[in-house]
């Protein structure tokens, strides 16, 4: 079989797996989907024992032991076997048609990495203030990106040797958000270049890991981020938090958690 032009890469737990809608791949032949599942303990069943329905010949899957959903994305990133990779969670649909204008847009402009999209909710409103138009990513407009928004060009990132940040992420015991932005402001440490596009590629629940502040752990977490963002700077990761912090100054962040978010209190 050839090389697909695309993967669409889940990363999910065990218990979880069963609820993985996957794109119709008989309509779309040369996309494959790639199943990597953290089974939480040291004797990993494979993914065709956890599974209620026959695994296609498109549809290959790995099951891991241990935590973090960043160990699974790396895993993701290292088998995959597409022109392009597409992350998911297993609580993820894809819009079909907004993934093949994603990768018309990707083979038009060999010079980009990494494509990011947007994601609707169960409605079908936009989950954010997303941009109008096509925007270059920098470090500083990045932060809210959200996994199952990214489509890379694997063999650029490859080359590269950049994967995500395992100590960041679903998983981990206090810096489990924002793992999404570090893996973007990495790719763009290595000069890579990174471009949002206003094409919605999926629908994703409404709640998720990273919609609120709504806790001291939360805050803390968001604050490391950008610690790890801007690491080397002394002065970036607090003019980044105020930056940032200010967007969400008042209901979300009352003032004295704003304090507390730039000074990581």
């Amino acid at each position: 079989m050839s090389k697909p032009t695309l993967t669409i890469g889940y990363s999910t737990l065990a218990s979880r797996l069963g609820n993985i809608a996957l794109p119709d791949l008989n309509a779309n032949s040369n996309w494959d989907a790639l199943i990597t599942v953290q089974s939480g303990d040291d004797h990993s069943p494979t993914v065709e024992q956890l599974l209620q329905s026959p695994i296609g010949e498109r549809i290959t899957t790995k099951s891991y032991s241990g935590r973090g959903v960043t160990k699974l994305r790396n895993q993701v990133i290292k088998n995959a076997t597409g022109k392009y990779l597409v992350f998911a969670d297993d609580d993820i649909t894809f819009k079909e048609q907004g993934l093949t204008e994603a990768l018309a847009y990707l083979e038009g402009n060999p010079e980009i990495a990494l494509l990011l999209g947007q994601a609707v909710d169960e409605t079908g409103k936009l989950r954010k203030n997303y941009p109008k138009a096509i925007t270059k990513l920098t470090k500083l407009n990045s932060a809210r990106a959200a996994t199952y928004e990214m489509i890379i060009r694997l063999d650029a990132i490859k080359t590269a040797e950049i994967f995500f940040d395992e100590n960041f992420g679903a998983g981990t015991e206090s810096t489990y958000l924002g793992d999404e932005y570090i893996f973007i402001a990495d790719l763009l440490s290595a000069n890579l270049r990174c471009e949002y596009a206003p094409i919605v590629l999926a629908v994703h629940p409404t709640q998720s890991s990273g919609s609120g502040w709504g806790t001291d752990p939360d805050r803390k977490a968001r604050a490391l981020i950008f610690d790890r963002v801007f690491k080397g700077n002394r002065t970036l990761p607090y003019l980044a938090r105020i930056a940032f912090g200010m967007r969400k100054l008042g209901r979300e962040l009352p003032p004295l958690q704003f304090v507390k978010f730039v000074f990581k209190r």
